[in-house]
């Protein structure tokens, strides 16, 4: 195939063979992984939060230090997209279907079945409970995905190397980035998109799958969920094949349109004073306690421990094994923009965005639990649609919802199409349809296989034991930016 690079048939033949074993055994692949993803948490549970509060550390550092003039690219170069559009795709690439699918479930569970440290159903919970939320899917995952972006932003668009995670690491490694060092890195990073996404699709499959169930029965079945895939796919190649500045640009807006029409009207329909008196003190107590969260590992709690590797170990590692994905398209959509401003844009406006929807949508649910609605009995994707189903324009609230989830949905696969045709075709920043389209079916076919054989569980499994030797390759990647910006300012010092 024209362009293709080895990383293409080697991760595509990892990535037939891993499905192969899900559908062959899969119950013994679930409990394997498992145990090794139990074992990683466990064991590695320290080592993903140092990871993940040094890198939040290294940010503010950068952002306030001479380095945040430096633009990525060539000095006269500046943005290919608007502020307003650019936010939009790191939004809808980043965490735009989960939030829609845990934004009132995941506060609802801290509060009322499974509290980090506070009793469930307390006040203490209540605000516990979104604290620890706005921790899972706040600033330190921003900083993550910031970091590793700029990393590669930096190289692609002001050194001229390609589009590959691979070429960060060339201030370290040199010329042993193009031999099979190089190859296995790149060769980590699509697998880990791959089915990243994949378990993204299957998700968003279940969700919308739920809503029609709940609002229409229609049957929940994987039938129904193969066929809800199999129109986005139709859907998100179209969007694929018309190219980054058409497609994943206007459904980005089009995300970004719906998820703040939805968002203010929950505000306005939901217990609007409540929402804001207590997203203003939690968000607080968040900032404040911010430190503490995250350096702890309850060493003499079992009981804290064990939320600890449900959750929050959980969530380091998975969004860890995003950041592939995730940053490198970050970084294609931010040419021309000064680091400062890239890492204000990255790490602070989805921080904020992000906490604010899960103050509604959280205070939402669980002040309808604590009047006596139980919503803690649903499914958890049909949770948001249950309390949609107790508010005015519930109707409206859920078809919306529903429109949302698949315009993400849409975008996300989108976008893992662009980025894994970059990381297959050598870096190339314009991959050809073919190997966008083939990508693109690949991964859809990984999410409706597992969903059919009930292994989602697994690939989120495997790919967060991914997550841990992709976290070296992060702090190499680190290592590697700090060298070159240094070398850049003494650069720049001399001219």
């Amino acid at each position: 195939m024209k362009k293709a690079t080895k990383v293409f048939y080697i991760t595509f033949a990892l990535v037939i063979l891993t499905v192969l074993i899900g559908v062959a055994a899969p119950e013994l692949f679930e409990r394997t992984t498992g145990n090794i993803r139990n074992f990683i948490n466990t064991a590695f549970g320290w080592y993903y939060l140092v990871i993940m509060a040094v890198l939040l550390i290294l940010v503010f550092v950068i952002i306030v230090s001479p380095y945040g003039k430096i633009r990525l690219g060539k000095d006269r170069d500046r943005p290919e997209f608007s502020m307003i559009t650019w936010l939009a795709m790191l939004f809808s690439a980043g965490m735009g279907i989960g939030l829609v699918f845990y934004g009132a479930s995941e506060p609802l569970s801290h509060f009322a079945v499974q509290p980090a440290t506070a009793e469930a159903g307390t006040d203490e919970a209540f605000k516990e409970s979104l604290q620890r939320t706005y921790y899972h899917w706040g600033i330190h995952v921003w900083a993550m995905y910031g970091i590793i972006a700029l990393s590669l932003a930096f190289f692609q668009f002001r050194k001229g190397a390609p589009a590959l995670i691979s070429s960060t690491l060339r201030p370290i490694f040199g010329d042993r980035v193009n031999g099979p060092l190089g190859t296995v890195v790149d060769i980590l990073a699509v697998f880990a998109t791959v089915f990243g996404v994949a378990t993204s699709l299957g998700l968003g499959a279940i969700q919308i799958n739920g809503g029609l169930a709940y609002l229409f029965d229609i049957p929940q079945t994987s039938w129904m969920q193969l066929l809800i895939i199999g129109v986005v796919t139709l859907l998100f190649i179209i969007s694929a094949w018309s190219g980054l500045n058409k497609g994943i640009k206007y459904l980005s807006n089009t995300n970004m349109v719906l998820a703040v029409v939805l968002l203010l009207l929950v505000v306005i329909l939901g217990p609007t004073l409540l929402i804001m008196n207590m997203y203003t003190e939690t968000f607080g107590a968040y900032i404040q306690n911010l430190i503490s969260l995250s350096f702890e590992t309850a060493p003499l709690n079992a009981e804290n421990r064990g939320w600890l590797d449900g959750w929050t170990i959980f969530y380091w590692a998975w969004w860890i094994s995003w950041a592939p994905f995730v940053s490198m398209f970050i970084a294609r959509v931010s040419k021309g923009r000064t680091i400062r401003e890239f890492l204000i844009g990255v790490v602070l406006v989805p921080t904020l965005f992000g906490s604010f929807w899960f103050a509604a949508f959280g205070v939402t649910a669980v002040d309808m639990q604590k009047s006596g609605i139980d919503l803690t009995g649903l499914a958890i994707d049909q949770t948001l649609f249950g309390m949609f189903n107790e508010m005015p324009m519930g109707m409206l609230l859920s078809i919306l919802a529903i429109l949302l989830v698949s315009t993400f949905f849409i975008t996300s696969a989108d976008s893992a199409t662009f980025v894994l045709g970059m990381q297959s075709t050598n870096g190339s920043l314009l991959p050809s349809n073919q190997i966008k389209v083939l990508w693109g079916v690949a991964q859809s076919m990984v999410a409706a296989i597992l969903l059919w054989v009930g292994g989602l569980e697994a690939v989120q499994n495997t790919i967060i034991v991914a997550a841990l030797p992709f976290s070296v390759v992060m702090i190499l990647m680190v290592v590697a930016l700090f060298k070159a910006l240094n070398a850049e300012m003494a650069l720049m010092k001399g001219k």
